[in-house]
């Protein structure tokens, strides 16, 4: 348990942003699944669509150092190449 002020303040702040950013990061997850689910009813168009928004929800979070800009730029190649193979 802290045993200063300071320890405690930064106890009950540690869980306030970890709540953040575990919402964020749901957020990110929820993305990437809509983008597969698009992707696996074959429909092209649709998953487009549904990417360039997730793109935005990825960069944004990552923007945010929630997760890593290489892991946010893995996510979206893998995406984009999935839907490449749709044709």
């Amino acid at each position: 348990m802290a045993n200063t002020a300071q320890a405690r303040k930064r106890a009950r702040q540690a869980v306030k942003l970890n709540a953040h950013n575990s919402s964020q990061r749901s957020t990110l997850r929820t993305a990437i699944k809509a983008v597969r689910k698009a992707i696996e009813s074959g429909d092209k168009a649709s998953a487009t669509l549904v990417f360039q928004t997730s793109m935005s929800v990825i960069d944004r979070i990552a923007d945010k150092r929630i997760i890593h800009k290489n892991k946010a730029a893995r996510h979206k190649s893998r995406l984009s190449a999935a839907i490449k193979a749709l044709a």
